[in-house]
């Protein structure tokens, strides 16, 4: 694997597909979270919320994009982190992260990063800084 040290600005790291979105997913993010709000867990109720069905925590998805710098915590780690939310995520779909060094110097990387669904709409986007051990 390529040290993320050598990633040059306008790069991309390789990005990370997620296996479809499932209820069982957002169950257990529910009780990992605190967040029990039914529109993630329950069809009726997304419904009566005027959702077409149920929809994933933001913060699951949120917290995905993280995968993205998995393989290079022994180099350093995610300083700084901010997104916004700019689509639903719904059960099935099947949610591609990305990630593209904006800057760089010596004590950091920052990242534009993005969860893009199946029809190639950004759901997420944002920025993360990696910050690197001397």
């Amino acid at each position: 694997m390529t040290s993320i040290r050598k990633w040059q600005v306008g790069e991309s790291l390789p990005e990370v597909t997620l296996a479809p979105v499932s209820r069982l997913d957002l169950i257990k993010y529910a009780g990992a979270s605190g967040d029990y709000n039914p529109i993630h867990t329950i069809d009726e109720e997304a419904k009566k919320a005027g959702l077409p069905g149920i929809i994933a925590h933001g913060m699951w998805t949120m917290g995905n994009l993280a995968k993205l710098f998995t393989p290079y915590y022994e180099e350093g780690f995610v300083q700084d982190y901010f997104v916004r939310f700019q689509s639903m995520v719904f059960l099935n779909d099947v949610i591609t992260l990305k990630a593209t060094v904006k800057e760089k110097d010596k004590k950091a990387i920052r990242f534009a990063v993005a969860a893009v669904n199946q029809h190639g709409k950004e759901v997420v986007k944002g920025e993360a800084v990696f910050a690197l051990y001397e």
